[in-house]
């Protein structure tokens, strides 16, 4: 931003007041302007006139011709400003002054540095409330990032699901595919807590149990169970999974099936809701909750309150 004025009105006046009074010659005056580090160009003509009259020009025109031009060239003489600012307000020594402009040089220094406290408050609260207003931007620009970034991940995950569906001679590798999308998709939703693992027992006795994965809702675990088959799940067909649900104390259970469950089966779930809540989904559900964006926590909890509330285990909630 081109600063045109960096000085503002009340603190140039004083300044104006402030620097002849520190100074007994004109002399001594562009002597400071140098120390301060403004160049010649901005001197040259002064300098001159005081070399041809020294009594045709004033401290106090010297000192507001150089202020002015200074203020004039904005951010390229900001060093220049900055340091005769430093100077003034840090000047202790007020021999170099005459004796009756003593009391005024202290009065005038002191109200510059009140001045300038003021003005670098205000300027240490609005650099306070610029870098919060960038922390809140820069928060909200991550926010929607991941947020996109998410919403990509589950496009992803959708279009593997979908592609699930196109015929196949092998009916168990498709499984295995759709047990993997499903675990990726419950943890891009952020409810996965861990992927499916294998129980095993004794050498003699191998793999006793699988569980294709555990997700949390709300606080309560859910071991998840999922199944592609050609028909209909039955009773038996679920039961396995109601049993590692009932095993685990406070556990409860989310069946997914691909083929849908006979009644027998969603009987059974329904009369077992007291021992542990126990939810019976169709791969169907999931892909409705997924065109229509509908997270999928959301979708379970819903089917979650049907099956509490109403004892309907398969409550189709879309």
């Amino acid at each position: 931003m081109d600063i045109i004025f960096h000085y503002p009105p009340e603190l140039m006046a004083l300044l104006i007041d402030a620097i002849p009074c520190l100074f007994r010659s004109k002399k001594d005056v562009l002597l400071f302007f140098k120390g301060a580090g403004v160049s010649r160009g901005f001197t040259q003509d002064l300098q001159a006139q005081l070399t041809a009259n020294s009594s045709a020009v004033r401290k106090h025109e010297i000192v507001r011709t150089v202020l002015t031009r200074l203020n004039e060239r904005g951010e390229k003489s900001l060093g220049e400003r900055r340091e005769i600012l430093k100077r003034v307000t840090e000047f202790e020594d007020y021999s170099t002054c005459w004796p009756a402009d003593q009391l005024k040089a202290k009065g005038l220094v002191a109200e510059i540095r009140r001045v300038v406290n003021v003005k670098d408050s205000f300027t240490r609260m609005s650099q306070e409330r610029d870098a919060e207003s960038r922390k809140r931007r820069e928060e909200a620009e991550a926010k929607a990032k991941a947020i996109q970034a998410k919403k990509q991940e589950l496009q992803k995950l959708r279009d593997e699901l979908f592609a699930l569906f196109a015929p196949t001679d092998d009916a168990w590798a498709r499984g295995k595919k759709l047990e993997s999308v499903l675990n990726r998709l419950l943890k891009a939703s952020d409810m996965l807590v861990r992927e499916a693992f294998t129980l095993t027992g004794d050498q003699s006795r191998g793999v006793v149990e699988q569980i294709d994965g555990i997700v949390e809702i709300d606080g309560h675990l859910y071991l998840v169970e999922v199944k592609w088959w050609g028909d209909r799940l039955g009773p038996g067909d679920v039961a396995q999974h109601q049993v590692r649900v009932f095993n685990r104390g406070q556990a409860r259970g989310i069946f997914i099936s691909a083929s849908g469950y006979t009644d027998a089966a969603i009987q059974a779930c329904r009369e077992s809701l007291h021992r542990a809540p126990f939810v019976l989904c169709e791969l169907e559900e999931i892909v409705k909750g997924l065109e229509a964006e509908l997270p999928l926590a959301d979708l379970f909890r819903r089917k979650i309150q049907a099956a509490l509330i109403d004892k309907q285990p398969l409550k189709k909630v879309l």
